[in-house]
């Protein structure tokens, strides 16, 4: 399909191989989660769920900029963890409001167009080369031709009122003040955790900590004693996958609000298409695989991507903040600017030196009374998460 909007085109597709050449073209060379290759990898072992579907945008006839839409049924309180039932002898009104919000979210039910991309944290959405294509007309385009893909939609059936644009910087102000001129309700969630890496070795990291951090590390690698680490070949991880796969499933039913569930074959499938830009690296206690973490390795940037452990033995081998310390090595190793932690477990994040940083989302309604209370109904949906920053730095003490 093509629509004309002012004087740039833009072409729809199903797939990203149907996006083809012209894809190539107009996508960044450096951003990994916009290449035909990732992407490919993700339409062959979905999350249980979702459908995909791209855009290319064209002036006069030159591919400008693209879009990676992800098509999602949303039920939320489905995607409300377990954790935010009732205790025994709640609160009276922490109770109250867990019951509200679980029933607020189950009104709340339909196939949502996200503009980006759910497995990961960051603008990975959408792209224009604005050498070629002007800011403005840029998120004009964009805007005109999300919304045709719902009329596109819907003619075929599909009922999809809502659009979700996920992950758009603070700097990118003029984005963000056409979204909410064109009915956008804009929202944040918790930021984005990102260490940049002013290190050239570990120990330098070490040594720019204060006294109590650097200790604090120490005393955390020596807990691996009796840990053996190594990485895993696509063969190695054919034959862990059940284990890797529970170990998974454990962490991401304990997130709060979980809108993903990974594809069994995925983390493989990403190893099998990716190579040496995906590793996955395991623990092992008396031969038992008790955890793994696999990063992205994104030109300048480190992507801390999905994890798993045994939750019993986090304690007596400070597992995940071994992980964050083991990321942080591969990323100072490999000579990366920056890891990017994502959004989960904030304040451990900011005690290895990741500092927070702000991501806007924007949702729009088809239907304008609808559309009207999405702040309120985002309110009650969106994730909560009490941390207090911390400052691991010698700088940042003083």
């Amino acid at each position: 399909m093509s629509s004309q909007v002012a004087t740039l085109d833009y072409s729809f597709h199903r797939s990203i191989n149907s996006a083809g050449k012209d894809w190539d073209l107009a996508a960044p060379a450096n951003d990994l989660f916009l290449q035909r290759s990732f992407l490919h990898v993700l339409e062959q072992f979905p999350p249980i769920g979702m459908r995909f579907c791209y855009l290319v945008f064209y002036k006069n006839e030159q591919p400008v900029g693209v879009a990676a839409c992800q098509i999602k049924y949303f039920k939320g309180d489905d995607n409300i963890s377990e954790l935010e039932a009732p205790r025994k002898d709640p609160c009276f009104f922490n109770g109250l409001a867990v019951w509200f919000k679980k029933w607020v979210a189950g009104k709340a039910a339909a196939d949502i167009l996200i503009c980006g991309n759910m497995l990961l944290t960051g603008e990975h959405g959408y792209y224009f080369n604005h050498k070629l294509i002007s800011e403005s007309e840029s998120i004009e385009i964009l805007g005109k031709a999300l919304e045709n893909v719902l009329e596109r939609m819907s003619r075929e059936g599909v009922k999809m009122p809502v659009i979700l644009v996920k992950d758009v910087i603070p700097e990118q102000v003029k984005h963000r003040n056409h979204l909410k001129k064109t009915g956008y309700t804009e929202f944040d969630i918790q930021p984005n955790m990102v260490l940049d890496l002013n290190f050239k070795t570990f120990d330098d990291y070490l040594a720019a900590m204060s006294t109590k951090y650097r200790t604090r590390a120490k005393r955390a690698v020596k807990k691996l004693d009796g840990i053996e680490t190594k990485e895993l070949t696509a063969e190695e991880i054919r034959q862990e996958l059940p284990t890797i796969y529970r170990l998974y499933r454990e962490i991401a039913k304990n997130a709060g609000f979980n809108m993903v569930d990974l594809n069994e074959q995925y983390l493989l499938g990403m190893k099998e298409q990716l190579g040496d830009h995906f590793q996955m690296f395991a623990f092992y206690h008396e031969g038992k695989l008790v955890a793994y973490y696999t990063t992205i390795h994104n030109h300048e940037e480190l992507e801390a991507h999905f994890l798993g452990y045994e939750k019993e033995l986090n304690h007596d081998f400070q597992l995940y903040l071994n992980i964050l310390y083991n990321i942080i090595r591969i990323g100072i190793e490999k000579g990366c600017e920056k890891i990017v932690f994502a959004r989960t477990a904030l304040e451990i994040k900011s005690s290895v030196g990741a500092q927070a940083h702000d991501l806007w989302c924007y949702l729009k309604h088809q239907n304008p009374i609808a559309n009207k209370f999405a702040g309120t109904l985002l309110d009650y949906l969106k994730p909560v998460e009490e941390w207090l920053p911390r400052h691991p730095f010698k700088e940042e003490v003083a």
